[in-house]
């Protein structure tokens, strides 16, 4: 498996398990939780196209002179 899949997955895991652990900390329902922690990454994926969509269409600050030391 290709280092860069391998790192991708192994984050989902841990955001599933962060996202499953506090709506079951907030709700007490296995169900809820594993409802929430499904759900949640979905709708983030959608968001975050449309954050690169609203972002491409900024330019990017132009930098003049020299960084300040």
């Amino acid at each position: 498996m290709p280092r860069d899949l391998a790192k991708t997955l192994s984050y989902l895991l841990v955001h599933l398990t962060i996202g499953f652990s506090v709506a079951y900390a907030f709700t007490g329902s296995i169900e809820i939780a594993g409802g929430l922690a499904i759900i949640e990454p979905m709708v983030n994926a959608v968001a975050f196209f449309f954050h690169e969509k609203l972002w491409a269409g900024k330019s990017a600050p132009q930098m003049t002179g020299a960084l300040p030391a």
